[in-house]
């Protein structure tokens, strides 16, 4: 068989089950874009590289598989630098596939060239520089395997333009195996996995202030069910952090809510009058822990991680298990429904009384304010979309970076896995609207709410174009407020009101700026019913836009300054 570098990757592409890719074409790439028109997958065209990364996060962040984004070389690779960064820090399995230069030309600064290989090594799982169109033959299926096994993270691929063009001569297509998503490499051994199974369920059985704390590692519907079928046989409060929001339903009784810089009270003075923290699929990072040394000062900890790197990183382990969270919960399970362990209702019943004296929809909100309250409204969206015909089953959100991230976070009503998608690690402004058409492509049946801010839209506004031409059933809620919301707020309460670079001069109408992109645009200001066309479940197929004017001094509470410990946070 003969066949070039670019059929080979479009080939191998469509032996993967890839449909949909996204990226921006230009020198480098023209050859796999060549055979690309000629394949069974379709290319969405976005409007800035970057873009095309978070369109790729999307659908891997909302459906737990491997997805595509392409861009050519020098500015088209650096353009995606940013969401191949963010995905890593976050665990998101996807591919980049960049062009390059010709290989004669590598190293001579030629028109376009960059060390795409070399910038991208820090920021990815894996980086692969291909020399010849033999080599793709094994690289693309490595870029999926390692993308997926064990802790999910970004391949990119980089492919010169000659070797698109070359032609090569192999006997057999490679033999496509699938990998299972938490398939691990470095793992705790067998003989060691019953006796730390058995230790843990020894702890749990004489623990009187249990914590389960589930991070981005349980946010999966393979790891729900293993936590559900342990939660069944041993009730505890559960917090999450940041990534984990989505792993237990917020409605439950256990879920006492997100711990950390702006999380839940309740869930911060658990942790820290916790005597044991099973942390699951977490990696006790600064935003969730504040100061280490008071985040849970006399809990005997637990760490089940599937990477073992996270493992006594940061906070030193009594128990550690190597291992996926699906699989271990079960077998925890197990060994506590035959040995009838029980929890102390008393502490859970505690902790749930303390989320609710704690949880307010005024709590950062001015006095006297009249203009929206955000809380309530995010509060409110699947009450809004059922009231419209919507199923609230069927909305999946995302969110941009800043004061409505939180908000969200806080008062979103999350009750199942990847139906929240952020960006957690990076915290990268621009990330909802890409992110959210991804995640519309990837999941057709559902309605995707983008939150946003006025200062995180504009950095890739852009993609309005995109939305509109793909006609998507998205729905984008701005809150605008006139400043950077979250550094006007940090500049309040850390720099004496010294609001440096933070507030806008001017802000652009942005009902104005979505109608020139052909999307219907709803000031919710004016529009009492603004969520009747917003989610109209007999238009469902159509973006909309929607602004929503807030006070530049509501705040994010609580809100933990630099230095303290989560339980002495801002809290009115």
């Amino acid at each position: 068989m003969k066949y070039t570098g670019a059929q080979i990757i479009v080939k191998l592409l469509e032996m993967y089950g890839i449909e949909t890719v996204a990226g921006i074409p230009g020198g480098s790439i023209l050859p796999l874009y060549d055979e690309l028109n000629r394949s069974s997958i379709r290319h969405v065209l976005v409007r800035h590289e970057q873009a095309a990364g978070f369109f790729a996060q999307g659908m891997a962040r909302s459906t737990g598989k491997p997805a595509v984004c392409l861009a050519t070389s020098g500015p088209g690779a650096m353009n995606l630098l940013t969401a191949i960064a963010d995905a890593r820090a976050d665990s998101i399995p996807i591919i980049a596939i960049t062009g390059q230069v010709n290989t004669t030309l590598i190293g001579t600064d030629a028109f376009q060239e960059a060390d795409t290989f070399g910038l991208s090594f820090p920021i990815t799982k894996h980086s692969i520089m291909v020399k010849n169109p033999y080599e793709l033959l094994e690289a693309i299926p490595k870029a999926f395997e390692i993308a997926l096994k064990g802790r999910p993270g970004p391949v990119l691929i980089d492919v010169p333009r000659d070797v698109q063009l070359k032609e090569c001569d192999f006997d057999v297509w490679p033999d496509i195996k699938k990998v299972r998503l938490h398939d691990i490499k470095f793992h705790t051994p067998i003989d060691e996995y019953s006796e730390k199974i058995g230790l843990i369920t020894e702890a749990l059985s004489k623990a009187k202030r249990p914590v389960l704390y589930c991070g981005g590692g349980c946010n999966s519907e393979e790891a729900v069910s293993g936590i559900k079928s342990f939660l069944q046989n041993y009730r505890l409060p559960v917090v999450t952090s940041l990534m984990g929001i989505g792993c237990i339903p917020e409605s439950s009784e256990m879920y006492i809510g997100m711990v950390g810089m702006h999380g839940n009270h309740a869930a911060n003075v658990a942790m820290h009058d916790s005597d044991l923290v099973i942390a699951a699929g977490v990696r006790f990072d600064d935003r969730a822990t504040g100061v280490v040394s008071k985040f849970c000062p006399d809990a005997k900890i637990i760490h089940i991680d599937i990477d073992a790197a996270e493992v006594d990183k940061i906070i030193p382990a009594s128990i550690s298990v190597v291992a996926d969270v699906e699989s271990v919960f079960p077998v925890i399970a197990q060994l506590i429904a035959e040995k009838k362990i029980t929890s102390d209702e008393g502490w859970l019943k505690k902790m749930a009384k303390l989320r609710k004296e704690h949880f307010s929809l005024e709590c950062g909100r001015p006095k006297n304010e009249k203009l929206t309250n955000p809380r309530e409204l995010i509060s409110k969206v699947p009450e809004y979309a059922e009231a419209a015909g919507m199923s609230k089953d069927k909305l999946i959100a995302t969110t941009d970076v800043g004061q409505h991230q939180m908000w969200a976070a806080q008062y979103y009503p999350v009750e199942r896995p990847r139906s929240f998608l952020t960006s957690g690690s990076l915290g990268t402004m621009g990330f909802g609207l890409p992110t959210a058409i991804g995640a519309s492509v990837a999941n057709p049946d559902c309605r995707v709410v983008c939150f946003s801010g006025d200062g995180s839209i504009m950095m890739n506004v852009q993609e309005m174009a995109t939305l509109a031409e793909l006609n998507l059933p998205v729905t984008v809620i701005v809150f605008q407020n006139g400043t950077l919301g979250m550094v006007y707020q940090q500049q309040k309460f850390l720099f004496d009101k010294n609001y440096s670079a933070s507030v806008f001069g001017r802000s652009p109408d942005l009902l104005e700026i979505a109608r020139g992109f052909g999307i219907e645009a709803i000031d919710a200001d004016s529009d009492a019913e603004w969520y009747k066309k917003a989610f109209d479940n007999n238009r469902q197929n159509k973006p909309c836009f929607v602004r929503v004017s807030v006070d530049s001094e509501e705040n994010v509470l609580p809100f933990v300054p630099g230095g303290k410990a989560n339980i002495d946070s801002i809290r009115d």
